[in-house]
């Protein structure tokens, strides 16, 4: 039992091993996975530092957002300096929009190497929550894998939340596999999007465990609504689109794998298309699984799904948990570094879908930041896909606020995606494929066929309006919508 090899600690014990200034990596990608009390406790900690007069506040980095009792608890404690690589806490929202935390937005799949490298400087305290430990520092993950590995190997001390509530026969479904720093790092040994090539646990110094905090408790993880209308329709223009393709030989009868990412649309999306026996079923490559994948692979229209986290509902967690025998050759759990990286997305061809803030008329993407200033979540790992992969699409309901927001802008206030990387756009009214389009013709597809009615003479009357060249743009009312919005509440004239 891990209670004989390494001390048993309360969480109040452990968090006396984190201190002031230090640089902490957690599990957690999405709630899956994430700690629960070692955190909660140095949330705890730092307000009692503060109360006092004391500084008290850690860098803090994880796999991607975590739950309340981590990112919430912390940042309502202001008990952060630094935070990376991406977040959906609303108080550590709010943190970052008024300059409280710094906030370094990067791609998911360069966290592991970036702490490789050295990057990011040293690890001094690795946080992470396993289903067991063995004395020899074999570490069993739980729901997620991350950014774990690389925390855990970099840390100088480990601190273990040993969670019960989770199934112990997770480990049969962990893959882990850390690629090597350069100049000796070879290719993935991926051949499929379900290979296996790595080991079920995380190897750690047993030295550097400093303690086992022991706890009962389910991932701090929503369910999804139940797909709108305007979702439906975005999952059918992309089940369309994707037939079409098939049809005309340019993806293969056998299907591509996969990636959708997180969130509501996303999962009504994935639940339209795996309805679609138009198409066949096919294998996720993907950095989280939602409720809606779990329910296409029982169905069989998802043959399995390569993932670095399992984002579920509790209720369907204990569906896989009680049916593990059928799930357990469906599901592969792997580390960011893999489950994102782009030498497997493009190698691999996987067909990405992720979901856009707003789109300009052009086809670049904003993810991230609200009128181009105020943080959202972060890229995640949108970019890793999108970039890298067979076809890249972007989907977003057209309007946002009642039709006070169009999500189809002359110019999108802040870049994550460019035009060079972004093929498809997709709202609920239809599909704009900007494949080999220049931007003119790009510009009339995405407002004739993207844009909601209601939007489209304004965005009509721009593009008549910018100046010539090879993608017009007419800088003094290129802001118009965002500036209008911020004046007035609605991007619409009254």
């Amino acid at each position: 039992m891990p209670s004989r090899a390494f001390p048993v600690l309360t969480a109040e014990e452990a968090a006396q091993f984190i201190e002031n200034g230090n640089v902490v990596g957690t599990s957690g990608f999405t709630a899956a996975g994430a700690c629960k009390v070692v955190l909660k406790a140095v949330a705890a900690r730092a307000k009692a530092a503060h109360t006092a007069g004391d500084p008290f506040q850690i860098k803090l980095l994880t796999g991607a957002s975590t739950g309340p009792s981590l990112d919430g608890a912390l940042a309502e404690a202001n008990a952060i300096s630094f935070r990376t690589p991406y977040q959906s806490d609303g108080s550590l929202r709010r943190k970052i929009n008024d300059g409280s935390i710094s906030f370094y937005d990067t791609h998911l799949s360069h966290i592991p190497q970036y702490v490789e490298y050295g990057f990011l400087g040293n690890i001094d305290v690795a946080v992470v929550e396993a289903v067991s430990v063995s004395p020899e520092g074999f570490v069993y993950l739980t729901t997620s894998v991350g950014a774990s590995p690389t925390y855990l190997k970099h840390a100088d001390k480990v601190i273990i939340e040993l969670n019960r509530y989770h199934d112990p026969r997770l480990r049969e479904i962990h893959d882990i596999y850390t690629p090597a720093p350069p100049p000796n790092r070879a290719p993935l040994p991926l051949q499929h999007a379900l290979d296996r090539i790595g080991t079920p646990y995380c190897m750690v110094d047993p030295a550097k465990i400093v303690g086992v905090v022991e706890t009962n408790l389910p991932d701090e993880a929503g369910g999804f609504r139940e797909p709108d209308d305007a979702c439906k329709a975005i999952g059918q223009h992309v089940a369309d689109f994707l037939a079409d393709e098939m049809k005309a030989g340019r993806i293969p009868k056998s299907m591509l794998p996969v990636q959708a990412g997180v969130g509501n649309v996303a999962n009504a999306v994935m639940a339209t298309l795996g309805s679609d026996h138009r198409i066949p079923a096919f294998p996720m490559f993907t950095e989280v699984v939602m409720d809606s994948m779990i329910d296409l692979i029982a169905a069989g229209r998802v043959t399995g799904a390569s993932t670095a986290a399992l984002t579920l509902s509790p209720e369907k967690l204990q569906e896989v948990y009680a049916n593990f025998n059928r799930f357990e050759r469906s599901l592969v759990l792997r580390p960011q570094a893999v489950s994102n990286n782009p030498e497997a997305v493009r190698r691999l061809g996987v067909i990405s879908m992720n979901t856009a803030l707003e789109v300009d008329i052009y086809g670049h993407v904003n993810s991230t930041n609200v009128c181009g200033s105020r943080m959202m979540n972060g890229i995640g790992g949108s970019g890793d896909f999108t970039r890298n992969a067979y076809i890249s699409i972007f989907m977003t309901p057209s309007i946002a606020k009642n039709g006070a927001i169009s999500a189809i802008v002359p110019f999108a206030s802040h870049v994550d995606h460019n035009e060079h990387s972004v093929q498809v756009v997709v709202t609920e009214h239809g599909l704009a494929d900007l494949r080999a389009k220049p931007p003119k013709e790009r510009a009339r597809l995405i407002i004739d066929n993207c844009a909601d009615p209601s939007y489209r003479p304004l965005l009509n009357e721009y593009l008549q309006s910018s100046a010539m060249g090879h993608m017009p743009h007419n800088l003094a009312r290129a802001f118009e919508f965002h500036t209008r919005f911020l004046e007035t509440g609605s991007m619409m004239p009254k």
